[in-house]
Parts: C-alpha cells; structure tokens; sequence
C-alpha cells in the first residue's frame, strides 16, 4: 500500500519538567526542563503515523517545516502545559500545484489532504488536488464549500463542524466524519463510541485517526470497521505523552 500525503508540516517540541517556585520578578512559575522530545507534525504525524502502520509514503510538504516550530513547556508529574511558543508561524508560504500534478498518481492507492488552514492550501488548490485521484481523504480546518465537494471522507472534529455546519451541503455531509473527541466519532448520523481512558495529550490524535482510517478503509473498503480502527488508534495515542503514533 502506498500513500500520498499533502500539508503543511511543523516541528513539534516539548519540554517536560517541573516547577518548583514563583518568579521573584513576576507572578509566574520557573520552569525547569527536564527532557526534550520533538517530531515532525501536522501533515509530518500523518506521514509518521502511516509509516508506523506499515504503509509506504511520500509527503509533498513545505520545504521550511523544521523551521516552523511549537514548543510546549509541560509538568511532567501533572501533565499540565503553562505555555506554548510558536515560531515562524507566518512562514508556510504557498503550495505550487505543479509539484502536486508532478506525481504519478497511479502509484498511490490514496491521498491524504491534511489541511491545517496556514494559507499554504488555497480552497482553489484544494479542489484541483480532489481530482488527482479517485480515493482522496481531507481533513480540513477550514469552513467547508463547494471546493471539497470531490473529496472521498472529510474529516472534521465537532468544533470544526459547530463553526461551518450551516455551510455544509447534503452532498458534503454524505463524506463527513466527524470526530467528538472522548465521544468518539459520527459518521452519517450513526455514533462510534470509545473507551474511557485516561488522557495525557490529545495533540495529534486528529493526524492519527485521518492515518488510520484512510489505511483500513483502502484495505477493506468498508466504512463502519475503518472507523472502529481509526477510533482504536486514536484512543491509544491520547494515553501518551506529546505528539505520538499509534502503537
């Protein structure tokens, strides 16, 4: 199986430490790093999340995205996040669809749109990539219209959809999935419950379930059983620490 990604890419960064006192300078905690991990994101967790369940890829990406950065400051004995820096957030630039035409689309067995709405996807780059192949899966944080109206699944999480739900028509709703975090997920007015677990980071789950389901579905072409699995990865992922893959 082999996937073609499309989006825009971060460099995810946590600093994980402990707090020990106030600021004499400032009412403020200091904080003191204990260890750092970092990773590709956004469109990168996608691809990283692909490849842990075995598929081939290739992401089609900004070129600059280790450059672009989110640094998150988190306790490690509660979990809990006092700050997150963002560099160079204005710095995607834009996506030439000639490199997207380049592609031979007939060595992929999908595409995922993983649009996180930096203005490196324009709704008119959006449609033209719907129709570079027959089996595309968007997932999308802009308000939807009639430039998604090609795509296979849209997935959106139940914020996304309360912010452009009179927006959408009855041909896009047949394609939504929409994803209710600890509610699990809805798809055509059918409900897909998960677990209670307990959650340490929900950052990246949505990268994950687009993953996932978009691997299932291509292997079984069946909705219902893609979903569960998408629901499965997911649930495992916001039970670690930081920005993960599914295992």
């Amino acid at each position: 199986m082999k996937i073609l990604v499309i989006g825009e890419s971060c460099k995810d960064v946590f600093h994980y430490g402990e707090t020990y006192r106030l600021c004499p300078e400032a009412p403020v905690p200091v904080f003191k790093t204990i260890s750092i991990e970092q990773n590709g994101g956004m469109a990168k967790n996608v691809q990283n999340n692909l490849d842990f369940l075995g598929v081939t890829t290739s992401l089609l990406t900004n070129e600059n995205w280790e450059s672009i950065t989110k640094t998150r400051f988190v306790d490690l004995r509660t979990n809990h996040m006092f700050l997150r820096v963002d560099q160079n957030d204005d710095q995607y630039g834009s996506l030439l669809l000639e490199k997207a035409r380049s592609y031979d689309m007939s060595a992929y067995d999908g595409i995922i749109v993983s649009d996180y709405n930096k203005g490196w996807l324009t709704p008119s780059a959006l449609l033209e990539i719907s129709k570079l192949h027959d089996l595309v899966f968007l997932d999308t944080k802009k308000a939807l219209g009639e430039w998604c109206k090609y795509y296979s699944f849209i997935k959106i999480n139940n914020k996304e959809y309360e912010a452009t739900r009179h927006t959408i028509t009855d041909n896009v709703r047949k394609k939504l999935i929409i994803t209710r975090g600890p509610n699990g997920s809805e798809h055509l007015g059918r409900a897909y419950k998960v677990p209670v677990v307990e959650v340490k980071d929900t950052s990246g789950a949505g990268d994950t379930f687009i993953a996932s389901f978009a691997k299932k579905f291509i292997e079984t072409v069946n909705v219902e059983e893609s979903i569960i699995y998408a629901n499965e990865c997911s649930t495992k992922v916001v039970q670690k620490r930081g920005v993960s893959v599914c295992g």
